[in-house]
């Protein structure tokens, strides 16, 4: 291609997840749409965790990581999304066992993003990205391939 520009769309498939998960969130937290919950900062991610996040902007990665989920994988739900951010839980000298992940903080990025006009819920069940969301998070992956 030689100094030619790739003109082909550039989608949240062709770039690093890690990349586009802080980009989409640095994107959330300038744009000023998504409202911190009260609870934000004290709550933790899972039953079994120990320790809220240490990150304070762990909201708006948790956001993005799951918008680009639910781009991945559509007619994904809170239950699903749910199972996904579990893990193991630690029970002392007992052998680990999976639990799943707090469904409220999930179920409120879900209605934030839903009133952002990124998400819709679908008639089957779980949520699908519309098509403003689809352009929205495309033009992120965009920015992120080019390096910007």
């Amino acid at each position: 291609y030689g100094d030619e520009e790739v003109t082909r769309g550039v989608t949240v498939r062709d770039v690093k997840p890690s990349e586009f998960i802080t980009a989409y969130a640095a994107h959330l937290k300038a744009s000023g749409r998504v409202e911190l919950p009260k609870w934000w900062d004290y709550v933790k991610t899972a039953t079994w965790k120990e320790l809220a996040p240490y990150d304070e902007d762990w909201y708006y990665i948790r956001a993005a990581s799951i918008a680009r989920k639910v781009y991945l994988r559509e007619h994904t739900g809170v239950g699903g999304l749910r199972k996904t951010y579990g893990g193991g839980a630690r029970r002392g000298t007992i052998r680990r066992q999976y639990q799943k992940a707090t469904g409220a903080i999930i179920r409120n990025i879900l209605l934030q993003l839903e009133d952002m006009k990124v998400m819709e819920k679908d008639g089957k069940g779980g949520r699908l990205v519309t098509r403003s969301g689809q352009q929205d998070l495309d033009r992120i992956a965009g920015q992120v391939a080019r390096g910007e």
